[in-house]
């Protein structure tokens, strides 16, 4: 667009230069030509006035009126390139004013395509300055997204993480309870079975006592040996208090203990010794 513009305007410039310059040139040349008949028209008149001053002899007449004829030609052929002249000049007028017009109208062209130009690049860097911006909404929109994102499963891994805990927590208190409770009913088997045998035990020494008349200092410190075993057969303090333990400690095992009071509890007792007891 740009280029034809410049060309078209290559083009104008020339014609107009090169009209202005044939106008100019035929109306210095009719100007001339007026100059040159309007001295034939004065050397003609020159010589009327000669032919009048002299004597006018039938041939000096004739003359004369040649010498009239001639001047009233070139008269009116003065007039006409007086005429041509004229016109050429008002030809030379107009297209000398034809030319300011056109580089009147070709500077206003000049202008409105800067003001057109100037234009279209503040409405590229407006529509660049709008992309810019949208594009860093964008980017801050999906930064922002991803950081909730983020902040989402971070979450979700805690809650995940606390239950997880929550739940093993609970499983090893529930498995440390089942073991105390399973230890409790093995320590009450211990203790139940100890009973039973202090109470054979004694039962077994009453009827030796029995048999053996002419012991009975013997036997009746057996009998009173096994009694309190008859009558507390598995209830002592330490049992007690370990038992009271392992229920406020649940996660702290006491197999041991408890299992060792019971295998010990009634050695304390007053358990007889085997040696008299078969005897």
């Amino acid at each position: 667009m740009e280029a034809e513009l410049a060309s078209l305007k290559a083009q104008l410039e020339k014609a107009r230069s090169g009209q202005e310059a044939e106008a100019k040139k035929e109306a210095d040349k009719l100007s001339k030509d007026a100059d040159a008949a309007a001295k034939k028209v004065a050397a003609a008149q020159a010589k009327v006035k000669a032919a009048r001053a002299k004597k006018k002899s039938a041939a000096q007449q004739k003359q004369l009126k040649a010498a009239q004829e001639a001047a009233a030609v070139a008269k009116k052929a003065a007039a006409v390139t007086k005429a041509a002249a004229a016109d050429a000049k008002a030809k030379l007028a107009t297209i000398s004013a034809d030319n300011k017009l056109m580089a009147k109208v070709a500077k206003a062209v000049a202008k409105e395509e800067a003001t057109i130009t100037k234009k279209l690049t503040a409405a590229e860097k407006k529509k660049a300055a709008a992309e810019k911006k949208k594009a860093t909404a964008a980017a801050k929109k999906k930064a922002a997204a991803e950081k909730k994102a983020a902040a989402a499963a971070k979450k979700k891994a805690s809650a995940a993480a606390k239950k997880k805990a929550a739940a093993a927590k609970k499983k090893t208190a529930a498995a440390a309870k089942k073991k105390a409770a399973a230890e409790k009913k093995k320590a009450a088997v211990a203790k139940k079975k100890a009973s039973e045998k202090a109470k054979a035990a004694s039962a077994k020494a009453k009827a030796a006592a029995k048999k053996k008349p002419g012991r009975p200092k013997k036997a009746a410190a057996e009998a009173g040996a096994a009694a309190p075993a008859a009558k507390k057969p598995g209830r002592p303090a330490k049992t007690k208090a370990k038992a009271g333990a392992a229920k406020k400690k649940p996660g702290r095992p006491a197999k041991a203990a408890k299992a060792g009071a019971a295998k010990k509890a009634p050695a304390r007792r007053g358990r007889p010794p085997k040696a008299p007891a078969q005897a």
